[in-house]
């Protein structure tokens, strides 16, 4: 396992975070809690609304005797009571019983990142970071974050904090596989010139690039297993082009004695060093398997061959400022070096 900072600040995570959303029974997420310590890894993703607070109330169960070798994180902003209109979103009241309910179940006196769940449209970003400043200051939080939220609030509030002095945001999560590429567009660009992490979530496409439920190709019907999918996955909703870059993985992986699971994980490793994966497990053999992504070296020509099944453009600006070139800035301009400017 490496490590890289997160964001800007001097904490240590591993390339690859732990989701306990899909931690199964307590027994189980012992035991894959254990592999993942093991290997290295440092940091478990949860939130107060995994299972009504259960992930987080296994999880503080979990780490007696050892809640220092790990970097917890948990997320707020999700309805805690549907009744109640201040029991959701990214407001200082809201934040400051969700936290306290968090620790309580974590069984500790801090997070060590702590995530706003996704954008609060009626909440000002700049109530959200004075109160999450506060939470820093306090000592309850060390770093914070933001989850499922569009690049340009992101960005303004990072420079909100910058301008004001007040608490950075360390990172940023978002969907990010070779089914979901979207972040391509703005948010990772963004990331990576702010100095952002990037929290990948659903690197698997909810299993689909398992190939798992995918037809081999030419077989001209389903796979056995395709009878049975994962609880969140209902088949019906796989597209035909999901299917064509699953079987592109499956047999990528065959290339080089790998799984599917790792080489599209794997991908996401690959494609920029701010990317850590979330992984999911419900036992100990699953991360098994999957932590062997880590020892798979994706050749170029495998990352294009994987790229190319995805159909995925990029779309303006990007496509047109890619096309850029000496009419605009002179020949001159391939002449200069220095860092590009965001």
């Amino acid at each position: 396992m490496r490590y890289r900072p997160l964001g800007g600040t001097g904490l240590r995570v591993s390339r690859l975070f732990l989701g306990a959303m899909t931690f199964g029974s307590p027994e189980e997420a012992r035991r894959v809690l254990d592999v993942y310590g093991e290997a290295g890894g440092n940091v478990i993703d949860t939130a107060d609304f995994y299972g009504d607070g259960r992930s987080e109330s296994v999880l503080g169960e979990l780490l007696r005797g050892r809640r220092d070798r790990f970097v917890v994180a948990t997320k707020f902003g999700v309805t805690r009571d549907p009744a109640d209109p201040n029991a959701a979103g990214a407001h200082r009241k809201n934040l400051r019983a969700a936290l306290e309910a968090s620790l309580r179940r974590l069984r500790t006196d801090h997070v060590d990142l702590y995530w706003v769940h996704l954008r609060d449209p009626h909440t000002p970003i700049e109530e959200t970071l004075r109160a999450l400043d506060d939470a820093v200051r306090s000592g309850k939080v060390l770093a914070i974050g933001i989850s499922d939220a569009p690049a340009w609030l992101t960005a303004r509030a990072a420079t909100l904090a910058e301008w004001r002095g007040l608490t950075p945001l360390a990172a940023l999560q978002a969907p990010y596989s070779l089914l979901t590429r979207d972040v391509e567009r703005e948010l990772l660009p963004m990331a990576e010139a702010l100095g952002m992490t990037v929290a990948a979530w659903g690197p698997l496409g909810h299993g689909v690039l398992t190939g798992k439920y995918t037809p081999h190709r030419g077989s001209g019907g389903s796979s056995p297993q395709a009878a049975v999918p994962p609880a969140r996955l209902d088949l019906r909703s796989v597209r035909p082009e999901q299917h064509a870059v699953a079987r592109e993985v499956r047999e990528v992986a065959a290339s080089l004695g790998a799984t599917p699971a790792q080489v599209a994980i794997a991908w996401t490793l690959h494609r920029s060093p701010a990317v850590h994966p979330v992984v999911g497990a419900r036992t100990a053999g699953q991360l098994r398997d999957t932590l062997g992504a880590l020892d798979v070296a994706l050749p170029q020509e495998a990352m294009e061959r994987l790229e190319a099944a995805t159909g995925f453009a990029l779309g303006f600006p990007g496509d047109f400022l890619a096309r850029v070139g000496p009419e605009v800035f002179g020949h001159a301009h391939a002449l200069t070096d220095g860092p590009a400017r965001a």
